[in-house]
């Protein structure tokens, strides 16, 4: 008989029986009164006593190890998500991956296939510019100009200005509120990423630059949001205001940053006026 309230055991009873003998290469022995795996067949797989994954089931241990969590769910076949509720049911911190993903999941990329009309990029946890509609292009300058490492939001907005061209981001020279909304969310990635050598080596670079970064990291972490209103002087239509969103992607940890402008309005015709431009020339950008 289980406990009232047991997440636990009643998410291991749930992942069992929806697993056969098939699914992990055990041969099928006599007649099943419930369908999935027997529960001796489990233990047996996760390297666990029956007798244990009983008292998991049943709520009578309710704090199980790490490593048996990790052997429950491999011999479950759960996926990261599932991998993910064990651990919290578990009274765990889920496992975090040893380094920030830079691919691109194709859901997103297909969305951004379809967004031609409207500057989005797309960044990496690290803020990392990974793709980029062509209406980014014509807003805030050409990427695929730069090296991966001058495409990342974090260098251009904390180091110091280089002599050899414009920055990649003139839009987000921003204000302070800005600034401490980026490291709130750099320090978020910190938390999920403690093994990723590469961003570590990003924040000491920066926090070698910028009296200011190191400031606002050593500062009390607080929520903030990361969009709002921008403007920025464009070559070709002067002054323009956009609102500016910021959309996080959790399965797959990346943020997509749009600029758009109200529907009917004179920076709504700027924009039109950029997009339909940039189909005959590549113009330079300045930051208002």
């Amino acid at each position: 008989m289980s406990r009232p309230e047991n997440s636990l055991g009643n998410a291991l009873r749930g992942w069992r029986a929806r697993i056969t003998t098939e699914d992990v290469g055990l041969p099928a022995t006599g007649r099943r009164r419930t369908a999935g795996l027997r529960r001796e067949e489990l233990a047996h797989l996760a390297g666990i006593s029956t007798d244990y994954l009983l008292r998991l089931e049943q709520g009578r241990s309710q704090r199980p190890s790490r490593d048996v969590v990790a052997s429950l769910a491999r011999a479950l076949r759960l996926s990261t998500d599932e991998t993910c509720h064990l651990h919290l049911v578990a009274g765990l911190r889920p496992p975090t991956p040893p380094t920030i993903p830079h691919q691109m999941p194709p859901g997103v990329q297909r969305l951004v296939s379809r967004w031609g009309n409207i500057p989005v990029g797309v960044f990496s946890a690290s803020w990392t510019l990974l793709t980029w509609t062509s209406m980014w292009v014509a807003l805030l300058g050409d990427p695929a100009l730069r090296s991966p490492e001058e495409r990342n939001l974090v260098r251009a907005v904390f180091n110091e200005p280089s002599d050899t061209g414009r920055p990649l981001f003139p839009v987000e020279q921003s204000t302070p509120e800005f600034k401490a909304a980026l490291v709130v969310d750099l320090r978020i990635t910190h938390e999920a990423y403690p093994r990723d050598e590469g961003f570590r080596m990003l924040i000491d670079e920066v926090m070698g630059n910028s009296e200011e970064f190191r400031e606002l990291w050593s500062a009390p972490a607080l929520g903030s949001r990361l969009g709002g209103h921008k403007r920025l002087r464009h070559p070709l239509v002067g002054e323009i205001r956009l609102d500016n969103d910021v959309l996080k992607v959790p399965d797959h940890d990346v943020r997509i940053v749009t600029y758009t402008a109200e529907q009917g309005s004179s920076d709504e015709e700027k924009l039109e006026y950029v997009r339909i431009a940039a189909t005959r020339t590549t113009l330079p950008l300045s930051s208002g």
